[in-house]
Formats: C-alpha cells, sequence, structure tokens
C-alpha cells in the first residue's frame, strides 16, 4: 500500500493497515508526543489500533517541540 504522509509518498508491504501498524513501521520509537491527522481530521491515540487506512489517505504526522 501507499500512503501520503506528510506530502511525502511511503510505500509498505501490507495492503492493510491501521495507524498504529503504520507507526510502527514508519516511526518506531518516535510515538510519544505526536498527533496523527487523516484526511485533515484528527484521530485519537485511544483509536490508533482501530482505525484502517485506505491507499487514497492523506495522513499528516505532528510532533510535539519545546521552545520558549
Amino acid at each position: 500500500m501507499e500512503l501520503q504522509i506528510n506530502n511525502q509518498k511511503v510505500q509498505f508491504d501490507s495492503d492493510i493497515l491501521s495507524i498504529k501498524n503504520m507507526l510502527d513501521i514508519h516511526k518506531p520509537t518516535h510515538q510519544k508526543g505526536i498527533a496523527v491527522a487523516v484526511n485533515q481530521t484528527v484521530i485519537t491515540r485511544d483509536n490508533w489500533a482501530t482505525y484502517y487506512l485506505n491507499p487514497s489517505d492523506n495522513i499528516l504526522i505532528i510532533t510535539a517541540t519545546q521552545g520558549g
């Protein structure tokens, strides 16, 4: 499956992929402090394991940063 993640095409071996599966592959060590939106809708962390992605989905991964 090919997904659009942060405006870049990313290829995955699986055709059935939840947000959690995608993050385990795409960002395996950096899953704290992030938010995920699919087609401009934020998906809560509680739903990552059960929200399945489609090839046409546009995914935005936002990472929190500290500053001041």
